[in-house]
């Protein structure tokens, strides 16, 4: 995938203007929390006044990004996760107003589609330069519409099955902390596994019914730390990729679970594809979807590729 550049790019005019930090310190389970006065030293190559946003929860912290927006912000840099970037995403998709990327977390699925440097002082420096000589690349992002609240957008892949489900459960859960939190949502899930009846909808064309443990959506290949759900699918071809599990023991979903690094999965024929601008998605029993590995709305919802939405700060 060849990321566009922005055809505004070395003529950045937001000098002086502040750029607004937003900072999960405890993203990739802290390993880089002690990182972070370097990377705010290294985004003032920017020569923009830094300003770090104070930001304690999910709300606050789009709330935050929102105002640094409306308050004419240079730029909105996430550090953190995908979680992280979702969030600031919520206030810049649309705008202009350019992101940057600052990968510190487990997964960094949308910053390595992006193709951002793992290593977070090699992206912050790269962040700064792009902000210094208004270097930006354009990514499609998509779009999601419910009834239950204003729209959401995301980057990587939406869930609306299996892999949903464990988030869910594992967010209702107390005990234990960390991964392994995950490890027992998947194996509850696992031993409850039963397919639901979705109905799906693309490109306003006939409905297609049908019995799925998952169905998956993609504007990049990734999620969860490089499980390669939807391996084809490219932020600037504004189309969407959907792949879909059909009901399945529980052993061929285990089986299955490895094929998801390299992206093979998709050759089995219990899993199914296609490809879409629009996609319209609903479920008899209740889903609550999950997006860059966030909590996002309950279906039915309705999913569009909106091109070039994204201005990233990338040399």
């Amino acid at each position: 995938m060849t990321p566009q550049l922005n055809d505004t790019a070395g003529s950045f005019s937001a000098a002086g203007r502040v750029v607004s930090v937003l900072a999960h310190p405890g993203a990739g389970r802290g390993r880089h929390r002690t990182l972070l006065p370097a990377l705010l030293e290294a985004l003032a190559g920017s020569g923009h006044p830094i300003r770090l946003l104070d930001a304690h929860d999910s709300a606050t912290a789009e709330t935050a990004c929102r105002d640094a927006v409306t308050s004419g912000a240079a730029a909105i840099i996430a550090i953190g996760g995908d979680g992280t970037f979702h969030r600031a995403l919520q206030s810049v998709a649309g705008t202009g107003t350019p992101l940057g990327l600052i990968p510190t977390g487990t997964g960094n699925d949308f910053a390595t589609a992006a193709g951002l440097p793992a290593d977070p002082l090699t992206a912050a420096r790269s962040v700064a330069q792009a902000l210094k000589t208004g270097t930006f690349r354009r990514y499609d992002l998509a779009r999601v519409s419910s009834a239950t609240g204003p729209d959401r957008w995301f980057g990587a892949v939406l869930g609306a099955g299996f892999d949903a489900l464990v988030n869910e459960r594992a967010n209702r859960m107390r005990f234990p902390r960390g991964p392994r939190r995950y490890d027992l949502a998947i194996l509850a899930e696992t031993l409850t596994l039963r397919p639901r009846r979705y109905t799906l909808r693309a490109d306003g064309g006939e409905p297609r019914t049908f019995d799925g443990i998952l169905v998956a959506i993609g504007n990049t290949s990734s999620y969860g730390g490089g499980l390669q759900m939807c391996p084809t699918a490219d932020p600037h071809d504004a189309l969407l990729d959907v792949t879909i599990g059909a009901p399945m023991p529980r052993h061929t979903l285990l089986r299955l679970k490895p094929r998801l690094r390299t992206g093979t999965h998709v050759t089995d024929p219990l899993v199914t594809t296609l490809r879409a601008r629009t996609i319209e998605l609903s479920v008899a029993a209740p889903v609550v979807s999950y997006a860059d590995g966030e909590r996002c709305a309950p279906l039915p919802i309705a999913i569009s590729s909106v091109p070039q939405a994204l201005s990233l700060a990338l040399i």
